[in-house]
């Protein structure tokens, strides 16, 4: 790495640290191997992995990347000052910080009095010393050191002088980062500005030293961690590094305690696209909306649709006057090109739609239609007609895809259904509602009659296993097929029992997943209606078709 840094920002991931500590989120060592191997093809320059000692699995995860290292990221450990009252070469944290065998250790200390005195339960003078021969004492060994200033927003607003002085400490015994935490997560971004501002005048004079590999550093840098509870953490980050931080901690997905730290899938793109800061390089920008998915997969979590960037939806343009406008000049309701995050342009298809709208979608589904062709509104008007009976095609675009070939007599059909019966005992536990679920199907197949039986755990797995079982020696492929998610939705729920229900049925052949719908006041009509589709689609996709659209999207490598 060359010296000149003077447009560069350090992001600093500490998903699998901080962002472990949010309500229902759990790594195993090997969910935390995969998600440091994904940020360092990222390009992320420091991965925070955890703080050896807490706990055997990260003692493990420190141990396994020593024998398999990553190939350009810095991993960090983590810990705090030496605990009062002992010698930081006596205290058996520090010696679990060590034997990590990282070259870089973030250490954080209490920068707000009050935290000093009634959380450490020991005097200023104790933890000014804490942090000074922590510091000093990694230094010794060899360690290079980032220093965490928690809670220091709140510790400079209540006793500014006592809070610049841990920071003093923590230059004079050799820290080459100082990172200022917005811990509790409640400073506004003018708020950042400000004392950023003073700190990075307050670290001029800090100790002046030669050029280094990471780091670069000729002084003292300053660095941000911030966190969402008042729905600031990232422009919270972006205003810190605005008045002279030159690292940004944050999380992938926003992940965190409480309401999360500063996306990084907001930090990364707004910095470099936005303000011209060089983060990651843009061949690897390119790869943050995969990155993203990829690690919501490994830590078992919804993507969230509508993330900015990297959400499904963050590109995704509804309304026909959008639609044709975009077609135009997609500037006109897009602040950058999805494609520099590795997103993509989804033309969502509803009963707002217009002309505009399904030309485009039909072309991402490798069909040609022209706007005079009187199939186009045929199309437009059939989609408008199941629209208004609860179907719903912006979250089922393999049905709408089925349905346009069938307007335009393209619709293969594979296999043909001739009667269907389910039964169940029922059960009074509400947990477990069915027992002995069988469903029987008769279908034709090239003018061939096949009757099958199949057990499941409800009725709607059992239909689907049935199914399967009958199709499966015609189309081995489908042995391939799993549902991976089923949504239920009552659309008219004044009517009782006799409402509608929409069932949206996710399926996956392991590679590309989709989505399709059924409607009917019979929930088991509903759902056979979209599990027919699901397999129907499934088909045709491995019958060697290659479909653009979003629904059938490519599954996260790995």
């Amino acid at each position: 790495m060359t010296c000149d840094r003077t447009n560069q920002i350090w992001i600093y991931d500490t998903t699998l640290r901080d962002g472990a500590q949010r309500e229902g989120l759990s790594l195993s060592l090997e969910d935390k191997l995969r998600i440091a191997r994904e940020l360092d093809r990222l390009g992320i320059p420091f991965i925070e992995g955890g703080w050896p000692g807490a706990n055997p699995k990260d003692v493990q995860f420190f141990w396994q990347l020593q024998e398999e290292p990553l190939t350009q990221a810095e991993v960090v450990a983590f810990c705090s000052t030496r605990r009062p009252g002992i010698a930081a070469a006596e205290d058996s944290m520090l010696q679990a910080i060590l034997a990590a065998g990282t070259r870089w250790v973030t250490i954080f200390g209490k920068s707000w009095d009050l935290h000093v005195i009634e959380g450490l339960k020991t005097s200023l003078e104790e933890n000014l010393a804490m942090i000074q021969d922590t510091i000093a004492y990694l230094r010794s060994q060899g360690r290079r050191v980032i220093y965490d200033a928690e809670h220091w927003f709140d510790g400079y607003k209540q006793n500014p002088d006592y809070a610049l002085k841990t920071l003093e400490t923590a230059i004079a015994s050799g820290a080459e980062w100082l990172v200022l935490c917005d811990t509790n997560g409640g400073t506004l971004p003018h708020e950042v500005s400000a004392i950023v501002g003073d700190v990075a005048e307050f670290v001029k004079g800090g100790n002046q030293g030669p050029c280094r590999d990471v780091a670069c550093n000729v002084s003292t840098k300053l660095g941000i961690h911030t966190h969402n509870d008042a729905e600031m953490a990232v422009a919270n980050a972006l205003a810190a590094v605005m008045a002279g931080a030159q690292m940004v901690q944050g999380t992938i997905n926003g992940y965190g305690e409480r309401c999360g730290n500063a996306n990084l899938c907001s930090v990364i793109p707004n910095l470099q696209i936005k303000l011209g800061y060089s983060c990651i390089a843009d061949d690897r920008l390119m790869h943050l909306t995969e990155a993203s998915r990829a690690i919501s997969e490994v830590v078992n979590l919804a993507p969230d649709d509508h993330a900015p960037f990297v959400g499904r939806s963050a590109f995704a343009h509804k309304g026909g006057i959008h639609v044709s406008a975009v077609e135009r000049n997609p500037l006109t309701y897009e602040h950058i090109a999805p494609e520099l995050v590795g997103n993509q342009r989804r033309i969502v298809i509803s009963e707002q739609s217009g002309l505009s709208n399904i030309l485009i979608k039909a072309r991402s589904f490798g069909i040609d239609l022209d706007k005079q062709d009187p199939t186009c509104r045929q199309i437009l008007l059939r989609l408008k007609e199941l629209e208004h009976q609860g179907y719903q095609f912006e979250a089922a675009e393999a049905s709408f895809d089925l349905l346009m070939r069938s307007v335009l007599g393209q619709r293969q059909h594979f296999f043909e259904i001739k009667g269907w019966s389910v039964h169940c005992e029922m059960l009074p536990n509400p947990a477990l509602p069915y027992r002995n679920c069988l469903a029987t199907v008769k279908v034709a197949v090239n003018g061939q009659d096949i009757l099958e039986s199949a057990e499941g755990n409800g009725p709607v797995s059992a239909l689907d296993a049935a199914l399967r079982k009958a199709l499966v020696n015609f189309y081995p492929e489908i042995a391939l097929f799993q549902l991976t998610d089923y949504k239920v939705r009552i659309l008219d729920s004044g009517d009782g029992t006799s409402a509608k229900t929409r069932v949206l049925i996710e399926s996956s052949n392991g590679v590309r997943r989709w989505t399709t719908v059924g409607v009917c006041s019979n929930i088991l009509e509903a759902s056979y209606q979209a599990v027919i589709e699901g397999i129907e689609y499934g088909i045709w996709l491995q019958s060697g078709k290659e479909v653009a659209g979003a629904d059938a999207q490519r599954l996260p490598a790995g």
